[in-house]
């Protein structure tokens, strides 16, 4: 057997799974949809801070109409959610999604780099986040001298939030995946609107 013909049966084999092609976006929506509930649910629940928070040009984003971009971007998220874990209209709630995320990416969150915590032996540390390392250090010999250290990193270290871009962008590909491959088969009620409409064509 040639290398050619390997490769061919091996590419055969690979497509057998084909069969499972509905996990992939199934697993993005599951992973995306509590992550939107929660952040357009924290908004509602702190609607006058998010307002002003919108707002604000010296500390918050300085957007205009803050009660109306605070109440999109909110009302966004929560029915973006719900769609996502139906899987109804997801390529289409995907694109008010996708620039919630830029939005937040390079309105938000740009200044402070790519990480979203502070890791100082990232390739990807800035300033920012070396500076970060210092008070970290800082903070646990306080904590070894004066608390209970192994208690309190018993569930994992300490960090320090940083901030970046990385989450946003992240979602954002995961979005445009499922932009482009829509909500998947069978686990979807997209999957079952469109079997039915082109059943009747």
């Amino acid at each position: 057997m040639n290398i050619l013909q390997l490769l061919t049966n091996s590419q055969n084999t690979l497509n057998q799974t084909r069969q499972l092609d509905m996990l992939a976006p199934l697993l993005l929506r599951l992973y995306l949809a509590p992550i939107f509930l929660q952040a357009g649910w924290n908004k509602f629940a702190h609607f006058d801070s998010t307002v002003q928070w919108f707002g604000n040009s010296e500390w918050g984003l300085g957007l205009p109409m803050p009660e109306l971009m605070a109440f999109m971007a909110a009302g966004t998220e929560i029915l973006g959610g719900v769609l996502l874990i139906i899987g109804f209209a997801v390529r289409w709630i995907s694109v008010p999604l996708m620039v919630t995320m830029l939005v937040a990416a390079f309105a938000v969150h740009w200044e402070n780099g790519w990480l979203a915590i502070a890791d100082g032996g990232s390739w990807l540390a800035n300033d920012q986040v070396m500076e970060a390392q210092e008070r970290l250090s800082r903070a646990k010999e306080i904590l070894r001298e004066h608390g209970n250290y192994s208690w309190l990193t018993g569930k994992g270290s300490i960090v320090i939030l940083n901030n970046g871009i990385e989450f946003a962008i992240t979602y954002f590909v995961m979005l445009l995946s499922l932009f482009f491959t829509g909500a998947g088969r069978y686990v979807s009620v997209d999957y079952w609107i469109n079997k039915k409409f082109m059943d009747q064509n």
